[in-house]
């Protein structure tokens, strides 16, 4: 318990110089403009934040895990800023961190709409289509081998066409609300789920099965209470996987053809305005929500297969 305090302060003092010389660098910015001063304390708040994310990440426990990526991604904002600053770099090209916050405050309204419109009826729905079709057509196939031959080359086929080419068709199709936007997101997360689900109902050993059928379980239960639960870890591993697929998605999609609203929307019309930190605080926006969705299927994940092998210390 001693090691972990003297190790877990550590971190925090060298958290604290990567801080104090991130404001020395704030005042060489203010004062002197930028220039050669600010590599310096750069070189000191990487050192230090290095070292502090070395002995936060031997640690054990959810505060190590918790401040491990948190003090990383702050580095590297870090080092955006000052490498921004201290090179000069057009706001055209790459504008630094915090004008991208100051623009993600200032355009707030505009783009929470926008988030509403993409993410809540666009992504979700598609997502939870996509997924759940691609589940049950998963246990189709896995009954049927005339299925699994028909259907699976056929998902197959279906997962290979780009984006850029089922977008319009589904406009057409559709028209240019969020329900074209949705059925680009069925289309992408049907065919991930649909083979992960395969691959774990095959997991299950031969033995596990012997074991089923001298019980003399039938299809359905050796499913429950075998297959299904065995194929967990899988199925986690395609809604996570799909969380990100399908927000590119409806983000690619509403390129060609959207109300006067959405992220994608939002993204096309801001790069023709040179708008561009209006445009990497969108991304940033989607970045976080991405990432959100991740997290909390992993957490639902770690609470439904804390069994696993992966899991287990």
């Amino acid at each position: 318990m001693g090691r972990a305090l003297d190790s877990l302060a550590a971190a925090l003092g060298l958290a604290g110089l990567a801080v104090a010389s991130g404001l020395v660098t704030v005042a060489r910015l203010a004062a002197e403009g930028p220039g050669p001063s600010t590599v310096v304390p750069l070189l000191i708040t990487l050192i230090a934040g290095g070292s502090a994310l070395v002995r936060l990440s031997s640690r054990e426990g959810w505060p190590s895990r918790v401040a491990t990526p948190l003090l990383f991604g702050l580095i590297l904002l870090w080092g955006w800023e000052v490498v921004v600053a201290g090179f000069q770099v057009p706001r055209i090209l790459l504008p630094a961190p915090s004008a991208i916050g100051e623009a993600l405050a200032r355009a707030w309204p505009t783009l929470a709409a926008d988030f509403w419109q993409t993410f809540v009826r666009s992504v979700i729905p598609g997502y939870a289509i996509g997924s759940g079709a691609g589940f049950l057509v998963a246990v189709a196939i896995d009954r049927s081998p005339f299925l699994q031959r028909g259907l699976l080359p056929l998902g197959s086929m279906i997962s290979a066409m780009p984006i850029v080419g089922i977008a319009p068709i589904m406009v057409m199709w559709f028209g240019f609300d969020w329900q074209s936007k949705a059925a680009v997101v069925v289309v992408m997360t049907f065919f991930p789920m649909l083979v992960n689900t395969l691959a774990g109902l095959a997991a299950a050993g031969a033995m596990e099965r012997d074991l089923m059928r001298s019980y003399a379980a039938s299809y359905l239960q050796t499913l429950v209470r075998l297959r299904l639960p065995n194929a967990l870890p899988f199925i986690f591993n395609a809604l996570k996987l799909n969380s990100t697929l399908a927000l590119i998605g409806a983000i690619v999609a509403e390129f060609f053809g959207t109300p006067i609203v959405g992220m994608g929307f939002r993204i096309s019309t801001e790069v023709a305005r040179m708008n561009v930190d209006v445009v990497w605080a969108t991304i940033a926006l989607a970045a976080l929500a991405g990432s959100a969705s991740y997290g909390l299927i992993s957490l639902v994940e770690r609470g439904t297969t804390f069994w696993h092998p992966s899991f287990r210390k």
